[in-house]
């Protein structure tokens, strides 16, 4: 079971979510809400209670849209790839953040049938690539956050069944049988001390950290990246053909700037089997596929001060060579990458007026200790796999995946702050747990 009371308390929430298109100025609005510490979230039979918003202004009024939209002009969108918040920031003894070097650690039975059996922890790990990418389709989600594939959704939705997030270890060794339980653990509970993220650390310290940032689908990196961009997968789950011929045919964030006359770039890194984000949709390849950039010329943009209202960032994905993050590739990529951007943006004549929002697109199939909560869906559609035992699962996009690490940059954010907030199925707003 979770070793950390707040497990239990946030297990018992429900969360309703509001369906919303994902626009620029929706993402603007995500750094509006954040200087409003109100929680949406509450314990069982609590009512949300507001704080004081520590810079005057009320999320989401008139007067802060209005003072957001003077300061800031530039918005500059990195997703990266596949990491939970526990795998990265577990080791990151910060006043605030909800992480095992706070908490304690935490475990997982080696076997979710025989919760007498042995059980693995987590624990620090060692500066590595994981060579055995973890399972992070949404039956493999299902084995880790409940313990079976295919979950009863109705039960979920009631709260009979809740998410415990034990199913970690024993989906690793499902997916590598070959492997130990202790490989296993260390592949999928493991987490970087502070030496081993200095980047990242820098930025916990300097600037604003998320403690509740859950990916929109409990699943991998297409449909997420679609449900970021648009507030819904258009119903896909997996990473089908679909993605790579521009098929998607839902809004994007990308078409909604295009008609408010709103500049963007997606820069991309090239993706190797991936297209660019931009490219799912079949708008961009109608209309605007020259928006679509190598990602070098960010960084000459970004210094020249020559950046578009919106700059999209697609890392390179998802090999030993590349800086996304993804296993098999390393984190020690993934920050200098982050820092890249970071140094481009702060040194370019546009830093008092830009927002760097960073964050990944879902947690990979890591461990993390805080179980997700549930959504409303933001459409009808349904999605059907078999899962790696032959049974077959229908996903009602109704809740949501992963807790992820997320931080906002700029200016005007303060130093060294934890908000309790997360990301909502693509709808643009904030809420704290």
């Amino acid at each position: 079971m979770c070793a950390h009371a707040r497990c239990s308390d946030i297990q018992s929430r429900r969360t309703t979510f509001m369906k919303a298109n994902t626009t620029l100025l929706g993402l603007l609005a995500t750094s509006t809400s954040i200087l409003d510490n109100t929680s949406l979230f509450a314990g069982p039979g609590k009512s949300p209670v507001a704080s004081p918003p520590p810079f005057g202004y009320k999320a989401g009024s008139a007067a802060s849209v209005s003072n957001l939209k003077d300061k800031i002009k530039h918005v500059v969108w990195v997703l990266l790839e596949n990491r939970s918040f526990d795998n990265i920031l577990g080791g990151v003894n910060r006043p605030g953040l909800d992480n095992p070097a706070n908490n304690g650690d935490v475990c997982n039975p080696v076997n979710v049938t025989n919760a007498q059996g042995a059980s693995l922890c987590t624990r620090l790990k060692d500066f590595d690539s994981i060579a055995n990418d973890p399972d992070h389709s949404v039956t493999g989600n299902n084995f880790e956050f409940y313990g079976q594939f295919a979950p009863d959704n109705t039960a979920i939705q009631s709260g009979k069944i809740t998410a415990t997030n034990q199913g970690f270890i024993d989906k690793q060794l499902i997916s590598y049988p070959t492997i130990t339980p202790d490989l296993a653990a260390a592949q999928v509970m493991g987490y970087y001390s502070e030496n081993e993220i200095p980047t990242l650390l820098d930025i916990v310290d300097d600037f604003t950290t998320f403690n509740y940032w859950f990916s929109c689908i409990p699943g991998p990196t297409n449909p997420n990246r679609a449900c970021a961009l648009s507030g819904t997968s258009d119903g896909h789950g997996s990473n089908d053909n679909n993605f790579n011929i521009a098929n998607i045919t839902v809004n994007s964030i990308f078409e909604t700037a295009s008609s408010k006359n709103i500049s963007w770039l997606n820069y991309d890194g090239t993706n190797g089997a991936f297209a660019p984000d931009a490219l799912f949709y079949s708008w961009t390849a109608a209309n605007a596929k020259s928006n679509i950039v190598p990602i070098e010329n960010f960084f000459q943009d970004a210094y020249l001060g020559t950046l578009p209202q919106l700059s999209y960032l697609n890392p390179s994905c998802c090999d030993l060579n590349t800086n996304s993050m993804h296993p098999d590739g390393n984190v020690s990529f993934g920050q200098v990458f982050v820092k890249q951007i970071y140094d481009a943006v702060r040194q370019g004549p546009h830093w008092s007026d830009t927002l760097l929002l960073i964050t990944y697109d879902e947690s990979g199939g890591f461990h993390d200790h805080v179980p997700s909560p549930l959504a409303v869906s933001p459409d009808n559609k349904t999605y059907t796999e078999k899962a790696h035992d032959g049974e077959s699962y229908t996903f009602h996009f109704d809740r949501l995946g992963g807790r992820m690490p997320t931080w906002l940059v700029s200016a005007y954010t303060p130093k060294g702050t934890h908000r309790e907030y997360g990301h909502k199925s693509g709808d643009g707003r904030s809420g704290g747990v």
